[in-house]
């Protein structure tokens, strides 16, 4: 027979130590400690993990008329090393535009062969056309000024770029 001693101080000691864990583990998600959860039509999107020459991102990858016309509408916010790829099954020069979008995002237009041809700054609920200087099957959304603050600029390649 096993017999269990509770001691009333250790429990009152324990349940604080419980209590303060979880105010902790609250505060880092709601200070953005953690990644923040994406919220808006296309959540649950296949992830593709890219490199710019040092830099990692981890880019949602749009790749059905559907997801890529929805892209990061109604999203409230982005972290840091988060994107958007835009992936077509055909080499044109696909423009962009911003309606419906809260964010402000800076895009990069890629080419086939994983080449950034053209960065572009975008405004928020916008209805300006933002389109590539030569075509290809690829777009990346980041945060506004990323590529800027990274040193990334046309002629660098993407890595990782699904087929």
């Amino acid at each position: 027979m096993v017999r269990y001693i509770f001691y009333p101080h250790a429990m009152t000691t324990l349940s604080r130590l419980l209590a303060g864990l979880c105010l902790s583990i609250a505060a880092f998600t709601t200070t953005g400690a953690f990644a923040q959860t994406p919220t808006g039509p296309n959540v649950g999107l296949p992830v593709a993990n890219l490199t710019i020459g040092m830099y990692k991102i981890k880019a949602e990858v749009a790749a059905t008329p559907q997801t890529r016309e929805t892209g990061l509408m109604f999203r409230k916010s982005m972290p840091e090393t988060a994107g958007m790829l835009f992936v077509f099954d055909e080499s044109a020069g696909h423009c962009f535009w911003m309606k419906n979008t809260d964010l402000p995002l800076s895009i990069a237009f890629i080419t086939d062969d994983g080449t950034i041809s053209d960065i572009a700054e975008m405004k928020p609920q916008t209805e300006d056309n933002h389109c590539p200087t030569r075509a290809g099957s690829y777009a990346l959304e980041m945060n506004k000024g990323w590529f800027a603050r990274k040193g990334i600029k046309p002629g660098m390649k993407v890595g990782g770029l699904p087929r």
